[in-house]
């Protein structure tokens, strides 16, 4: 039992330890992202600010411009999807999203013009793709909450803030500002 403990059990815990409070590989998948990002690119997925945050070991660990993976807010009609398992049964689950973060708690975020302002100030966003966004009201995005936004904001590329609201920190899983695949290519600020 000792050995089948070091040598399957243990390394299985270890693994499972890092890959849900450490790290993790995430894969992109669509075009709301555009253009940093792109369907097939594997990110390497930052944990553990989450955690301490969480823990209330560290304040809040995003800022404007780092690309979290997070699930949509429970009570919006993008937030779930239909799995159909061997075509018999059906399972509905939050699927996850990547977006960057354009507002911290306390921040307003508005679209005026095309041009995406925060606290009244346009933002420099050399990584947005073509085409004018649709100008959004002013929002404010309360405590423990971040406002997200795709870098592709042509309308209906990308299901984002401006559907469903700022989105809890609970719901984000990490920063996902590192690309591992393809080598080169870099998904960060």
């Amino acid at each position: 039992m000792n050995r089948v403990w070091r040598e399957a059990i243990l390394p299985l815990l270890v693994l499972w330890l890092i890959s849900t409070f450490g790290l993790t590989i995430a894969r992109v998948d669509g075009s709301s992202m555009n253009p940093t990002l792109q369907t097939g690119q594997a990110m390497l997925l930052l944990k553990s600010p989450r955690w301490g945050y969480a823990w209330h070991l560290t304040g809040l660990p995003y800022r404007r411009g780092d690309i979290v993976i997070f699930k949509a807010p429970p009570d919006s009609e993008y937030a779930w999807e239909t799995l159909s398992i061997l075509g018999v049964w059906e399972v509905r689950h939050r699927s996850y999203n990547i977006k960057r973060v354009v507002g911290v708690p306390g921040d307003t975020v508005e679209i005026r013009g095309g041009q995406l302002r925060v606290n009244g100030q346009k933002v420099a966003e050399t990584y947005v793709s073509g085409g004018a966004a649709q100008d959004e009201a002013p929002s404010r995005v309360p405590l423990g909450a971040v406002y997200v936004l795709g870098d592709n904001r042509q309308l209906a590329e990308s299901v984002d803030s401006r559907f469903y609201g700022p989105v809890s920190v609970k719901d984000v899983a990490g920063t996902a500002n590192i690309c591992l695949w393809p080598p080169g290519r870099v998904g960060g600020r």
